[in-house]
């Protein structure tokens, strides 16, 4: 339908996040538009499954369709069944842990009716409300405010879509798929376009100690992204390795070995190199955030293990995907 916007909304297992973001899509602002949710959960999901009927005898005007994946493939599998199933000339997409302002969509139609070409993409605002001094957690989500292109908030043409294939689902985790479709986009030369007046506020969840040890693993598909688009990498995402983990790496081996060798020399240089390059990265992580003791605590001990860690995964990604990526 030319009028008729569709929003796309994966999720799993979260129907307490995802009623308030569905009570907000509610609240949407229309002015010559229609619209549509479409809500994928990433497998069998029964307790969202009866929140959907809730929804819909609590917003009887709301269009909403819920189609659950048969096993768990990940949230690019997901928006691409809820896109290929939807009916709108323009997919909107969102979380399941966001909140649209009432003016979202609008903003995004009021841009996609100013614009002629068929294939075309939009990137709206996103605001996260973080405290003057953040945790580590907080501080890093807070990166999505700035970042260019997000699936928290987005909308595409369904010739855009089309044309890219839409979304690999070779990414299995919520990471990196959002980049992979902006790089896709971009190669094709299909214009992304900022929408500012497209606002979604995505509030930062609670954190378990020592989260950042667990997102380590999502290091693995950065190798990925590169291995699809190692120039798009480069000039966007990271313009090479990070470095001080190699280094806090290779000092630690060399000092285990100097001591197994017997020179005390080589193994206090290398035990120098480390303390140093420790010290950088946990000072770094610490500087502006949360000055709480057990923050301080956590952000020290967490920064004597991610190094290993994300070299790990790092190296497994490149293994995994067959591509040389440090």
């Amino acid at each position: 339908m030319a009028d008729l916007i569709s929003v796309v909304i994966p999720t799993y297992r979260r129907p307490t996040l995802l009623r308030k973001c569905l009570e907000a899509i509610a609240l949407q602002t229309c002015r010559g538009f229609a619209f549509e949710v479409i809500v994928v959960s990433d497998g069998p999901d029964p307790a969202t499954a009866l929140l959907i009927e809730r929804i819909r005898a609590e917003q009887p005007h709301l269009s909403i369709s819920f189609l659950p994946l048969e096993r768990k493939s990940g949230p690019a599998a997901a928006r691409n069944s809820g896109w290929k199933n939807s009916k709108g000339s323009l997919i909107a997409f969102t979380d399941d842990d966001c909140i649209p302002a009432p003016g979202w969509l609008q903003g995004f139609w009021q841009q996609y009716k100013n614009e002629v070409l068929p294939a075309m993409a939009f990137t709206g605002q996103v605001e996260v409300p973080v405290p003057e001094r953040p945790t580590d957690y907080q501080k890093n989500v807070s990166h999505l405010a700035t970042a260019e292109f997000i699936t928290a908030n987005c909308a595409c043409t369904r010739a855009a879509l089309e044309q890219v294939n839409g979304f690999d689902e070779s990414f299995p985790a919520a990471w990196r798929e959002d980049s992979d479709l902006q790089f896709k986009f971009l190669k094709n030369k299909i214009p992304i376009i900022k929408v500012h007046e497209a606002l979604v506020c995505h509030p930062v969840r609670e954190a378990g100690w020592g989260s950042s040890i667990r997102d380590q693993e999502k290091s693995m598909f950065n190798a990925l992204l590169f291995k699809k688009h190692p120039d798009l990498y480069r000039t966007r995402i990271a313009s090479g390795p990070v470095w001080n983990y190699y280094i806090i790496i290779v000092s630690t081996l060399v000092a285990i070995i100097g001591l197994l060798a017997g020179n005390k020399w080589i193994a206090a240089i290398a035990i120098g190199i480390w303390l140093i390059s420790v010290a950088r990265f946990t000072l770094k992580r610490l500087r502006g955030t949360d000055l709480s003791w057990s923050h301080r605590l956590e952000m020290i001990v967490t920064s004597f293990l991610i190094p290993y860690l994300s070299v790990y995964w790092t190296l497994r990604g490149a293994m995994r995907y067959k591509v040389f990526f440090l």
